[in-house]
């Protein structure tokens, strides 16, 4: 065999359909569609406030500051819609928008259009957040969004394995990120004696967790280095191997939900872990028979062997997805800047949402720190204001709340933090308060 026909046996396999995922690719588009749903219905219940004409940092004045520092090239360093149009009107409309598409995703209707507008509408609103939307599971989401539109045109084994490559990134980077933080608490095992404790916003089960005695809590820290260093490299294993990686994982996310408030987060990790499930393990779980062509995707692009279009777009996203991502894990795991050159290439992969770098709680907070903002009608009487989900008054049980992520309630456990990197915000909600803006 010459090096043409192994060329050609290679991108044979890789751009194959994976039928053996036909459930898993079902499931997956079903969740990712109640996931984006809940992200969208959060955002739109408090962007206006963070984000609005009238909100904390509002995203007309950033983006009026960005065109005049980059010039043409700020429509690619920030590619989101709302370059036309910056109104409070926009923005709502952006977040129900995506409510809608969702929506139609979960019943398969126009389900490739419906992923590419989910992706185009939060990528959008993940620029128009700023700060406020700059964390890890907003990432997550976009690149699992993303991916989810490469499955929609054609469900080969190329996509599902960079859906493993995404889990194992998430995984691994977040382990070997605890390891080269030089934090004590996960080095001598005693980080979950503070976590339930001092994690931004607990929850009723995190108390019940945080009175666990050491001899759970310290083997805990065990299982959670185990599920992140490990595990991750059994993704890429035969197939008893994924299986069990999977199951670890999943293991893990459940307690994580029963103890913490991480919005979609854990829920999205466990929807990707459905790939490492083939139709005959999840059919012990779902024996109901389902019609194959309930979902998109599972056609294939084009005869095998024959790169069509749809096979050259998967490709290139692939290469892409890939090096960017791999140049971010060797810095992360070498501890060593990028080139140049490569950083800037990088960095606009980034912009599009298509790769980020994962490090889920590097170092855990030993105490816990609660700011309060006072306010005052005549400078002798002051009331603290009240926040819905931030920890404050001691006699108030913390509440349950995923999927919802209430951004400002949990930028507030950032300020004990760093006070100088949270300012600006900090500034800004100080004045709109002073000035009772109402949707602050």
């Amino acid at each position: 065999m010459n090096l043409t026909q192994r060329v050609h046996a290679v991108t044979g396999w890789l751009f194959a359909p994976a039928a053996d995922y036909g459930i898993a690719v079902r499931w997956f588009l079903r969740a990712l569609a109640v996931i984006y749903f809940a992200a969208f219905a959060s955002l739109g219940v408090q962007i206006t406030g963070l984000v609005g004409e009238q909100g904390i940092l509002p995203f007309g004045t950033a983006l009026e500051s960005i065109r005049q520092q980059a010039g043409t090239t700020a429509y690619w360093q920030f590619p989101n819609l709302f370059w036309i149009d910056s109104s409070d009107l926009s923005l709502k409309a952006a977040a129900i928008a995506g409510c809608l598409f969702a929506t139609l995703l979960l019943f398969n209707r126009l389900p490739r259009i419906s992923l590419a507008m989910l992706f185009v509408l939060y990528l959008s609103l993940f620029h128009a957040g700023q700060i406020y939307l700059n964390f890890q599971w907003d990432y997550l989401l976009l690149e699992a969004g993303f991916l989810a539109l490469l499955l929609s045109i054609n469900a080969n084994r190329l996509v599902i394995w960079l859906f493993h490559w995404l889990l194992f990134r998430l995984r691994f980077e977040s382990g070997i990120a605890k390891m080269l933080s030089g934090d004590e608490t996960w080095r001598d095992f005693s980080a979950l004696r503070y976590y339930f404790e001092t994690q931004p916003l607990p929850h009723r089960g995190a108390w019940y967790a945080h009175h666990l005695p050491d001899w759970i809590l310290v083997p805990g820290v065990g299982l959670v280095l185990f599920a992140e260093l490990l595990v991750p490299f059994l993704l890429f294993l035969p197939r008893r191997f994924r299986l069990f990686a999977g199951m670890v994982t999943l293991l893990t996310q459940l307690l994580i939900l029963a103890t913490s408030n991480h919005n979609w987060f854990n829920l999205l990790t466990i929807a990707l872990c459905l790939f490492l499930f083939d139709d005959r393990a999840l059919r012990r779980v779902w024996p109901f028979r389902e019609h194959p062509g309930t979902s998109p995707g599972t056609r294939e692009a084009g005869p095998s062997g024959r790169w069509v279009p749809a096979h050259w777009f998967i490709g290139l996203s692939a290469a892409v997805i890939f090096a960017a991502s791999s140049a971010l894990l060797w810095g992360l795991a070498t501890q060593q800047r990028l080139p140049h050159a490569v950083n800037q290439a990088v960095n606009t992969v980034r912009a599009f949402g298509l790769t980020q770098r994962y490090h889920v709680f590097p170092t855990i907070r030993t105490d816990r720190l609660e700011v309060e903002i006072q306010g005052s009608a005549d400078g002798l009487r002051w009331r603290p204001y009240g926040f819905r989900y931030k920890p404050g008054d001691p006699a108030m049980p913390p509440a349950f709340i995923v999927p919802h992520q209430p951004r400002l309630d949990w930028m507030m456990w950032f300020v004990t933090l760093s006070l100088p990197m949270n300012a600006q915000w900090l500034e800004g909600l100080a004045q709109r308060l002073f000035e009772n803006a109402p949707p602050v």
